[in-house]
């Protein structure tokens, strides 16, 4: 299968975890990944076989450039990273346990990529060459400068017949609900597929899945064909839109499945029981099994399946990075996930 490279813009992050569920006032060490959304996605997408680059910027030090070796040791394509700005962004992370969740704490102010600004990166030139561009709204969280880099890319894409796929991905800890509507009414405006989880819409469009309890671990899929179906007549360019649900019954165990619209039909996946090792990057891993189907010119239903199979699949490994491959995946969608040694 040929295809013409798959491009993602983003942050990419210095990732600091206690071992072993201990607590941050426990910890006398943490343990040492590199991640972010959109360098989840075109990792993961490498995995299976397909030509991805990661475009953001990076501070011209030893961290910066431990960053970029991470990426191509996984296979992304690092041409068009800028580098520039004085920090790389860092987050910590307490794994929860059980009934205690999980904590995040940000240390990204200031990053390389917070100070990016429109026309640092040509993208007429990379778009010259690609077939899809992959984005989410955490990168117009960043800054405003951030906001207006998106938009300025998924406008070029637009322009140059790019198909654009968006996970909205709200964070409360880097912007409000009022500020991600305003800012990422204006980027789905240029969006073909639309991701989102199973409160993304409520918090970033005001659009509720009624009789929902996320808190309860009650997902009713049939609630969300009405969100997908709001957010599709909200912006009438969409042709796609995902929903990852997680039904959450304690930090270790979930359900896992995703919905999808394409403004005919509803289409519904298997849901799997997760026992957790990490959930870090589990939407991102998402996306990437979304693109590579729709790329690999599968089914709408089989997209989905393979899609969540993915995902699946990533909450099984320690870091953000989904290092699985496309046939692991093929092979839990077609056969289930038994845990048999394979010998």
């Amino acid at each position: 299968m040929t295809t013409r490279p798959i491009v993602t813009f983003g942050e990419i992050m210095l990732r600091l975890a206690t071992p072993d569920y201990q607590r941050f006032s426990q910890a006398s060490q943490f343990t040492v990944h590199y991640g972010g959304g959109e360098a989840n996605v075109a990792v993961s997408l490498s995995q299976f076989g397909l030509p991805a680059y990661f475009i953001t910027r990076l501070p011209h030090n030893d961290i910066g450039q431990a960053a970029i070796n991470e990426l191509r040791r996984y296979g992304v394509a690092t041409d068009y990273i800028l580098r520039g700005g004085s920090r790389l962004g860092v987050y910590f992370l307490e794994s929860g346990a059980s009934q205690r969740s999980s904590k995040v704490i940000y240390d990204r102010a200031h990053s390389a990529i917070s100070e990016i600004q429109p026309g640092m990166v040509d993208w007429e030139e990379i778009f010259s060459h690609s077939g899809w561009f992959h984005v989410t709204g955490i990168t117009p969280a960043l800054s405003p400068s951030a906001a207006d880099a998106t938009l300025e890319a998924v406008q070029q894409a637009r322009q140059q017949s790019v198909t654009v796929s968006c996970d909205l991905n709200y964070r409360k800890k880097l912007w409000s609900r009022e500020q991600a509507e305003k800012t990422m009414s204006e980027i789905v405006n240029y969006v073909d597929v639309l991701v989102a989880n199973e409160e993304d819409a409520d918090m970033v469009f005001g659009i509720e899945a009624e009789g929902a309890d996320i808190e309860s671990g009650d997902v009713d899929t049939a609630t969300y064909q009405k969100v997908a179906h709001q957010l599709m007549d909200k912006f009438p360019n969409l042709k796609l839109v995902a929903i990852t649900l997680r039904e959450s019954i304690s930090a270790f165990d979930n359900r896992w499945s995703a919905v999808l619209w394409d403004g005919k039909d509803f289409y519904i996946s298997r849901k799997y029981d997760i026992h957790i090792v990490d959930r870090v990057g589990g939407g991102d891993s998402f996306c990437a099994g979304l693109i590579y189907s729709m790329v690999s010119g599968k089914s709408l239903q089989e997209t989905l399946e393979f899609a969540v199979a993915a995902s699946c699949l990533k909450h099984t490994l320690h870091g953000d990075f989904n290092i699985v491959t496309q046939d692991e995946v093929h092979s839990l969608v077609e056969k289930g996930g038994s845990g048999r040694i394979q010998r």
